[in-house]
């Protein structure tokens, strides 16, 4: 009975951890949907429609994911020259990630 109970606490928390793992890649697929979609496609199949704005599936070919984040929470302010400055707080940080993550190959 003890290693059931066991098993049974070890998969829920896994399912929790999932569950945490997708609200924190919505959340970020909302950031990203509110302050970039104008000029970014920002899902795994749409269209830039600023010719100077890579799709966030493909920015993983430009940098290493990790290396945005140190970008996001000191504020993007390069890119393409009509991009507005952008920062990010942590939390907003760690979800934009995940959701990049989450959509490049």
């Amino acid at each position: 009975m003890l290693r059931f109970l066991l098993v049974a606490a070890i998969l829920l928390l896994g399912a929790l951890a999932r569950a945490d793992d997708f609200r924190q890649i919505d959340y970020g697929r909302k950031l990203v949907e509110e302050n970039c979609s104008r000029c970014h496609a920002v899902t795994s199949t749409d269209k830039s429609s600023h010719p100077d704005a890579p799709p966030f599936r493909t920015l993983s070919e430009r940098y290493p994911i990790e290396d945005l984040a140190e970008a996001l929470a000191e504020g993007i302010s390069t890119g393409h020259p009509e991009m507005p400055e952008f920062v990010a707080a942590p939390e907003q940080v760690d979800a934009i990630i995940a959701y990049i993550r989450s959509i490049n190959p």
